[in-house]
């Protein structure tokens, strides 16, 4: 196998964590059935028009929304308010300072350049690659081709890690390594067993 050139984060449930108790009292001050709010929002069609570019983040509040029937729900969650994990930052940092080129790859919408930004993330990353700007969100096959192109890497060369287990079934398809993410200290465990000490 070849050694690691890259490693690829997913962004959410990754490199940054949002508060589940801020959408439930969300949803219990706006008389919600618990749930209500995430469902809504994620709901497979919806999600994948946002997250390939298809509508704005804007637009994707507004139907959630209407959805729910309560325009101020929507609204409230969609401010919601993400932490950096600094461990897993600080492993992004010993990857780059021994060479390694690290990239976030996100299943997100068109204000994520802004976010990213705010949360300082463009000094810890080479690069954030956006399904919005894509076309194609993950899983697909094909927004994991378009990193390791703009990466210029074979897949073998890419170690891709997610939160979510179906999300790493494109990158597998690639030959690319990857992680099930659950803590920055498993993460250490998988790099290692992939050749890469942090």
């Amino acid at each position: 196998m070849p050694p690691i050139r890259a490693v690829l984060f997913d962004l959410d449930g990754v490199v940054r964590h949002f508060d589940a108790d801020f959408t439930a009292d969300i949803e219990t001050r706006h008389g919600l059935a618990p749930g209500a709010v995430l469902q809504t929002a994620f709901e497979p069609d919806l999600l994948e028009q946002v997250t390939t570019g298809a509508i704005s983040r804007r637009l994707w509040v507004d139907r959630v929304g209407a959805s729910l029937g309560s325009v101020a729900a929507a609204e409230e969650w969609g401010r919601q308010p993400s932490e950096v994990d600094p461990e897993v930052l600080a492993i992004a940092d010993a990857l780059r300072a021994a060479g390694i080129r690290t990239a976030i790859l996100t299943n997100g919408t068109d204000t994520i350049p802004a976010e990213t930004a705010a949360l300082g993330l463009t000094a810890h990353f080479d690069a954030i690659f956006n399904s919005a700007e894509i076309g194609w969100a993950k899983p697909d096959i094909r927004a994991f081709q378009h990193v390791l192109d703009a990466l210029g890497l074979a897949g073998a060369e890419v170690f891709f890690t997610d939160d979510s287990a179906s999300k790493l079934v494109g990158a597998e398809e690639l030959g690319m390594p990857t992680h099930r993410f659950t803590s920055a200290d498993g993460l250490r465990v998988a790099l290692r067993a992939a050749g890469v000490g942090v």
